[in-house]
């Protein structure tokens, strides 16, 4: 539970400056004529809709074991990564889209009104606060092994990353005269294409869990060396793994002598069960078969 209440925290401060942002962004893209600003607020109100997801669906994966949940309701965690790369690649494409349909019409002849100062303004404050809750996210997400609340980090970090791009589009429409107007929707289209990556890798890795992808090849080895390394187990083998939410589940086969008693095997693999349980967390779902050599 204490760890439910630190994502609840990290959550909750990252909403409040969502919401300051987005109200400010909304403001400055209306009144200041910017296509690039109002995506940018855009943006930040799904970052505001994904802090609400994640602070569901992480007080769902935190309820304990049940009749039909045998192994936890971990996965919702990964369904809320999911989600909210679902929400930032569905945000990215609008963004895409409205932008390139200002660049269309300039270049067919229509003036683009200049974007005023307000909206570089409230892109340059937007960066500064959003850089900070993405790194106090990504610090507390470690800390947590949370990837809900690393997903929602990365989201924090591609909104500080966007109001780069329209600062940048802002200030040139700006101060670069009328014929530079056009740089406010291409800095929004820029914008677009950063949030689509960054969507894309949340996608990737969220899929990829709830389809029961195996964890890394680099942990895979370590999980085998470290059974390996118990006096009496020889060629662990057979191994499976994939993850639930924050923690990982390691099924294997190991060898023994096949002429010592079942107490002393059970012995054995409770010993690999520990030292996987000591390196990967107390949650680890570790099940052990043995065979006589």
């Amino acid at each position: 539970m204490e760890r439910n209440k630190e994502i609840y925290k990290v959550t909750l401060v990252g909403g409040a400056v969502n919401v300051i942002l987005l109200l400010f962004k909304f403001v400055a893209g209306i009144l200041g004529h910017s296509a690039a600003m109002v995506a940018d607020a855009v943006h930040s109100l799904s970052d505001f809709v994904t802090d609400i997801i994640v602070l569901v669906f992480v007080h769902i994966s935190g309820k304990p074991k049940d009749k039909s949940h045998d192994y936890g309701h971990g996965k919702y965690e990964t369904l809320a990564m999911t989600m909210i790369g679902v929400a930032l690649l569905a945000v990215a494409i609008g963004i895409l889209y409205h932008g390139t349909m200002k660049i269309i019409a300039w270049t067919n002849g229509s003036k683009l009104e200049a974007p005023g100062i307000l909206a570089l303004w409230a892109a340059l404050i937007s960066i500064v606060l959003k850089e900070a809750v993405y790194h106090y996210s990504m610090i507390k997400a470690r800390k947590l092994n949370s990837p809900a609340v690393e997903a929602n980090a990365w989201h924090h970090r591609s909104d500080a990353l966007s109001s780069v791009g329209t600062s940048v589009g802002i200030g040139g429409a700006i101060f670069l005269g009328q014929q530079w107007t056009v740089l406010d929707p291409v800095a929004s289209v820029i914008v677009g294409v950063f949030i689509i990556k960054v969507a894309a890798d949340l996608l990737r890795n969220g899929i990829g869990d709830l389809m029961e992808q195996s964890l890394p090849d680099c942990v895979e080895d370590e999980i085998l060396q470290l059974a390996a390394s118990i006096p009496g187990v020889a060629d662990p083998h057979d191994l499976r793994t994939r993850r639930i939410g924050n923690h990982y589940a390691i099924e294997l086969h190991i060898l023994m002598d096949g002429d010592i008693t079942l107490n002393e095997a059970h012995d054995k693999a409770s010993e690999v069960e520990d030292v996987l349980r000591e390196r990967y967390g107390e949650d680890t779902h570790v099940a052990v078969h043995v065979e006589p050599k």
